[in-house]
């Protein structure tokens, strides 16, 4: 390092610079998480009404998340698995009001607590994972 290199670094200005760009990625980071874990509700949503729609519902349901599956994968890449489908749709029929869910936890937080058949079982969970 030379001596400018070195000037910038112990300089105040660019460790102010430095903790606030650090907390800006931080914050876009909870804001993209929280989008895509709503997100991720509201399609669990669409896919449940469509399905409560049609009678036949069992069968017709593992059509859709198939068929769903192969159109979202090819036009948006990962994150459009059968099983992925599943959890969405698993995850607004146990949160059924989107508020109350929590703006710390990931969509991999939920897809782990989602196989927890008791409520107050998962809500520990939730608290816990803070």
């Amino acid at each position: 390092m030379n001596k400018i290199e070195k000037g910038i670094e112990s300089n105040m200005v660019y460790l102010q610079i430095k903790e606030l760009m650090e907390n800006a990625r931080k914050q876009v980071s909870v804001k993209i998480n929280n989008i895509l874990v709503q997100t991720y509700w509201e399609i669990g949503k669409i896919i449940i009404e469509d399905e409560q729609e049609n009678s036949e519902r069992a069968e017709y349901g593992k059509r859709l998340l198939k068929e769903l599956s192969k159109k979202l994968t090819k036009e948006y890449g990962k994150g459009f698995s059968r099983s992925n489908l599943q959890n969405m749709r698993q995850f607004y029929l146990k949160y059924p009001i989107c508020q109350t869910l929590s703006g710390k936890l990931s969509w991999s937080h939920y897809c782990e607590i989602l196989s927890i058949s008791d409520d107050k079982e998962r809500a520990f969970y939730e608290r816990d994972t803070h």
